[in-house]
């Protein structure tokens, strides 16, 4: 059975030849829904807490602190979804 959950809000700060810089907004549930990054990327925590991430391989609980970065390459297809009972906010910047 599928869960409906609210939609996270992007919002593209910047968009040019070299990068996309996206922020995400994230109601308590909210989700990106599924998605396959075209690009190689960087995630910017504004918010510390938890995130649950859904692949083909499964579910995970991705533990994020404000302001610690971490990267991952494009191609991979995943569902993002707050996983606190607050709102969850990143900042997304797509290297094309």
């Amino acid at each position: 059975m599928t869960v409906a959950r609210k939609p996270a809000i992007p919002t593209v700060q910047l968009e040019n030849e070299r990068v996309i810089v996206t922020e995400w907004r994230f109601e308590p549930g909210a989700e990106t829904t599924w998605h396959r990054h075209a690009y190689d990327y960087v995630v910017v925590p504004q918010t510390t807490g938890r995130l649950l991430i859904q692949t083909d391989s499964g579910e995970s609980i991705a533990e994020l602190v404000a302001g610690i970065s971490y990267d991952r390459p494009a191609g991979v297809e995943h569902n993002v979804i707050n996983h606190n009972e607050y709102e969850f906010v990143f900042v997304e910047i797509e290297l094309k």
